[in-house]
């Protein structure tokens, strides 16, 4: 008896040892074929290794899990009070990893296919109003190069609608400052063109100019910044933690709500290119978004600012 038993053991650990294995040339696959973000393939294989310490841990074969077991993983992660996003999350790099492993013909089961997420209550993006945008550009001092660079950076997290891993990526041959133009690489290093309006034209140009020169002359030693657009007051270039907190310092100094993330800026670029007359496929475009459901949420935020108009302004809407 207790030989069978050892036997079971050893082929469970052989089992998720070889899906282990697996998941790891999966991660693999994400960043060097799929040639997805750094932070993107961290978060897969964060969410894949904690599926696999569940499985580990319940003594389930990986590759014949059934939709119950499935189930009942969930359920545990939802009374551990993960959020529901967080959940879904997971349970979508789960699925992604269980199409693959069809694709490649390790398993003819798709396990994850037929199991749905929990629902997720429907939330508008946070946005900034025009004032508000304002009033975060004038917390920078432009006399000095760092502040040059702060206003820069807000400025064009303003002009673009770029997220922050895009604007942390930026290099200053991607400015085209003749064609008023700036190219950015989206997900997947997926290119895109967006145009500048003449105020970020000149905030960049005189940052290049002036302000850049003088943070790579503060590197001790020759500047391993290269063609990086922003510099660090030690003469490097900046990292996209690095410009969130330059962007979260400048919110606090504005008295803006602290909760307010550099993405508030990209939800704000859509919906006021939407408000005024903007058609969804060039906005679609222009936030190199792969579907364009993902742009449409943006139509409900322009809808809800109509609503509120009409409350403020109709004679009756009280």
């Amino acid at each position: 008896m207790s030989g069978d038993i050892e036997r079971e053991a050893e082929s469970r650990e052989l089992q998720m040892n070889e899906f282990e294995d697996h998941v790891h040339a999966f991660i693999r696959y994400l960043s060097g074929v799929r040639n997805l973000s750094p932070n993107t393939v961290r978060a897969y294989q964060g969410d894949l290794e904690a599926y696999c310490s569940w499985l580990r841990r319940e003594g389930v074969n990986p590759l014949d899990i059934t939709h119950r077991e499935l189930r009942r993983w969930l359920a545990e992660q939802s009374r551990a009070r993960y959020t529901a996003s967080s959940v879904d999350r997971r349970l979508s790099a789960v699925r992604d990893l269980y199409r693959w492993l069809v694709h490649e013909g390790i398993t003819d089961k798709d396990c994850a296919a037929a199991v749905a997420g929990p629902r997720r209550a429907k939330t508008l993006p946070r946005t900034m109003d025009d004032a508000s945008v304002a009033k975060l550009l004038a917390t920078c001092d432009v006399s000095t190069p760092d502040g040059l660079r702060d206003r820069c950076f807000l400025e064009l997290l303003a002009a673009t609608g770029s997220r922050i891993s895009e604007a942390a990526g930026l290099k200053v041959s991607d400015i085209d400052i003749a064609r008023r133009q700036i190219r950015l690489f989206g997900k997947g290093a997926k290119e895109r063109i967006v145009p500048l309006y003449d105020a970020a034209v000149e905030t960049v140009l005189a940052y290049i100019e002036s302000a850049r020169p003088e943070l790579l002359a503060k590197a001790k030693g020759p500047s391993k910044a290269g063609d990086a657009l922003y510099i660090s007051t030690r003469g490097n270039a900046m990292s996209a933690d690095a410009l969130r907190t330059v962007f979260e310092r400048h919110v606090g100094i504005a008295g803006l709500d602290p909760t307010l993330t550099p993405h508030a800026m990209r939800h704000t670029y859509a919906t006021e290119l939407l408000a005024n007359g903007a058609d969804m496929r060039s906005v679609q475009e222009l936030l190199g978004h792969a579907n364009l459901a993902t742009t449409q949420i943006y139509t409900h935020l322009s809808v809800e600012r109509l609503k509120e108009a009409t409350r403020q302004a109709h004679p009756r809407a009280e």
